[in-house]
């Protein structure tokens, strides 16, 4: 049993101190700074008494601590030995570069002092060389890659313990300054000393003393950084060694002060530098509930419809974890009772109290009010938009809906739509609103703040319509005329297809022609054409003796006839006309220039007696033989026809009718043909004959 005992205290021992072996030596991690307090020499007298010639530190190791260190950018390497207590006396040597540890008994420091002097000591930049100067020595020139070790010891064997730091241009290695490896903070937990920002932070517990497993804080710690772990402590200089971790949950109080120390290990390279690399933190437990802060939360009082959407979730009461409740009163939240199930969607008017509970896992609890309160109102203004029809379709127009002046914000955003259900809704939004073709009508536009709050405006769409001259006419005149045509006035501004741009052209010929006019800011194409009058056409004589019955139409009426062109009458009969070529004019009521026909009235002849002597034996009209379609029909007096000459008879009759003599009597013939004129004006001519034949 006495064997046991005796291996268990040899045992811790060398847990204990076993820092003060240059094998179990401190990695020191970048150029922070460190403080340690040696309690003893360590298991191995690494410098032991009395040394051989040459060696640093006679009288071997006091209370002692090794530290190694590898260079990561070349330059200078100082530090500085502080002691907690002015007194206490302080020595140190440094090996390397390179050196192994087991060299070290028989290897010469390339810095070293034991100058016996109070307070600090270390390696100064003032200093070059090997030199030495009372308790500093000359600094170092490293370079990248190399590793050193750092014996401090305490030649007083004091407990007091020394912090050190470090200087010169030199960087040493560290697994805490690389992007890549820590690419986020580290966070110490709980929260600040409201009094007192060096102390440490302090974890706010409803009961103290009370149970706690350590484990609970090492995600937040690590706040993601992988290849790093925590452990924790009950004293600074377990944090620094990695002794004694915590390893269950134990009962922890508000006086001690706990440490926490992360350290890095590369899973790739088991031989890297900067594995072991550690930094330590410190907190405390601190009894007291958690501390709330009442807050403002806004929404958007979108299109004044009195009421908002608020995400309760978002107000900042209580900066640590914990679990939420939220209630409409506080009346409802002594009670428990009522409680709002859904606050990241809490509709509600404005502005009002809502009140939240907040309760950690500890069982902390405490109120905050939240105050809702609305962004302030997009104020917008229903506007009027005009726009000029679109010829292919007149009652529609082009519209830029984006032109409508609809609030003062300066350059909002806009969305538009094309009835106020889409806008309320949000659906179906004009995606085209700077070409939006529509008939009169409205669309609307939701206007939103840089709150991404909104409200919504009426849009009024006018087509402005065509506006054509009520002057302007179609028109019909002489094809050998001018004349003018008139727009009329009112309009903005004249465009003809002439090239004038006066309100009337003159001098104008029969044709199509075009006039743009300005109303406002439209224009208006309006067609107009001037037509040839229609000539009248003659389209019958009859003759009658030397009498000329004509016949008109087309045209325009009255007619006017005459068969000089100079002298004119109304009525279209004439008499008297001499035997032969006659013609006749005809216009109508845009006295135009006048058709003319020629009229051919035939000799008379009133008797025949076909007796054979060759006198008077037949009527002969092949004189009119050039006439086209040229008729000789003769009547009895009951207008049966007896007897028609056409070419084949030479357009003569001899008496006869069917071979035979007619019966002496009077008989009406009639001769028919096509002037040869344009119109191939149908001409009549009517008389009667004499018979005689020998009975």
């Amino acid at each position: 049993m006495k064997k046991l005992l005796l291996f268990s205290i040899l045992f811790l021992y060398q847990i204990y101190y076993s820092q003060s072996d240059c094998v179990s030596s401190i990695p020191v991690c970048g150029n922070s700074d460190i403080s340690y307090t040696p309690s003893g020499s360590g298991n191995t007298q690494d410098i032991p008494y009395p040394a051989p010639s040459e060696l640093c530190l006679k009288g071997g190791e006091h209370f002692s601590v090794w530290y190694s260190f590898t260079v990561a950018t070349s330059g200078t390497l100082t530090f500085t030995i502080n002691p907690n207590v002015f007194t206490d006396d302080y020595d140190f040597a440094v090996y390397g570069p390179n050196v192994p540890c087991s060299a070290i008994y028989t290897t010469t420091p390339i810095r070293c002092n034991y100058s016996g002097a109070d307070g600090p000591t270390g390696l100064s930049t003032t200093l070059t060389g090997s030199a030495t100067s009372g308790a500093f020595s000359a600094y170092l020139d490293v370079v990248a890659g190399e590793t050193y070790y750092l014996l401090v010891d305490n030649f007083l064997s004091s407990a007091n313990g020394f912090s050190m730091s470090w200087g010169g241009t030199a960087s040493l290695t560290s697994a805490f300054n690389n992007p890549a490896l820590t690419p986020h903070p580290f966070v110490t937990p709980g929260v600040p000393n409201a009094t007192d920002p060096a102390a440490p932070n302090e974890i706010l517990k409803c009961v103290l003393p009370t149970l706690f497993d350590f484990s609970t804080l090492t995600t937040g710690i690590l706040n993601g950084n992988p290849n790093f772990t925590v452990t924790y402590h009950t004293n600074s200089n377990d944090a620094i060694t990695g002794q004694n971790p915590i390893t269950a949950p134990i009962m922890v109080d508000a006086v001690t002060v706990y440490y926490y120390r992360l350290k890095y290990t590369d899973p790739a390279n088991a031989t890297n530098p900067i594995n072991g690399c550690f930094q330590t933190g410190k907190f405390k437990f601190k009894q007291g509930n958690i501390t709330t802060s009442n807050a403002t939360i806004y929404a958007c009082n979108n299109n004044n419809v009195g009421t908002g959407s608020f995400n309760l979730t978002t107000a900042a009461v209580y900066s640590g974890t914990g679990t939420k409740k939220y209630y409409p009163t506080l009346n409802d939240l002594n009670a428990g009772t009522n409680e709002i199930t859904t606050p990241a969607n809490y509709i509600s008017s404005a502005p009002k109290k809502v009140y939240v509970k907040v309760t950690t896992t500890d069982g902390c609890s405490a109120n905050a009010e939240i105050t809702l309160a609305f962004y302030p109102l997009v104020v917008v203004n229903d506007a009027t938009i005009e726009s000029c029809f679109i010829e292919t379709n007149i009652t529609t127009a082009s519209f830029d809906l984006t032109s409508a002046n609809v609030s003062a914000l300066p350059n909002p955003t806009k969305k538009f739509y094309a009835t106020l259900a889409n806008a309320l809704s949000g659906t179906n939004e004009i995606f085209t609103p700077t070409n939006y073709i529509s008939t009169s009508g409205v669309a609307y536009v939701r206007v939103y703040s840089g709150d991404q709050c909104y409200s919504i405006a009426k849009l009024t769409l006018i087509v402005l319509p065509p506006v054509k001259s009520t002057v302007l006419k179609d028109k019909t005149i002489c094809m050998e005329d001018r004349t003018t045509l008139d727009a009329g006035p009112g309009f903005v501004s004249y465009e003809w297809s002439t090239g004038a741009t006066t309100q009337t052209i003159q001098g104008v010929a029969v044709g199509a022609y075009w006039v743009k006019l300005q109303t406002g800011k439209c224009f208006t194409l309006q067609k107009v054409n001037i037509y040839p009058s229609n000539q009248p056409v003659v389209s019958n004589i009859d003759i009658t003796n030397n009498t000329i019955t004509v016949t008109a139409n087309g045209g325009t009426a009255p007619y006017k006839y005459s068969i000089d062109g100079v002298n004119w009458q109304d009525s279209n009969v004439f008499t008297g006309l001499p035997r032969g070529e006659n013609k006749i004019y005809v216009k109508d009521s845009y006295d135009c220039n006048p058709v003319e026909v020629q009229v051919t009235v035939p000799n008379l002849l009133n008797a025949i007696t076909p007796n054979g002597d060759n006198v008077n034996d037949y009527i002969d009209y092949s004189a009119l033989a050039y006439k086209k379609n040229l008729v000789f029909i003769v009547y009895d007096r009951y207008g049966n026809k007896l007897y028609e000459a056409g070419k084949i008879r030479d357009y003569k009759w001899d008496g006869t009718a069917s071979g035979k003599k007619i019966l002496t009597g009077t008989y009406w013939y009639s001769i028919s043909w096509n002037e040869n004129d344009k119109n191939n004006t149908q001409t009549k001519y009517s008389g009667w004959v004499l018979v005689k034949n020998r009975e």
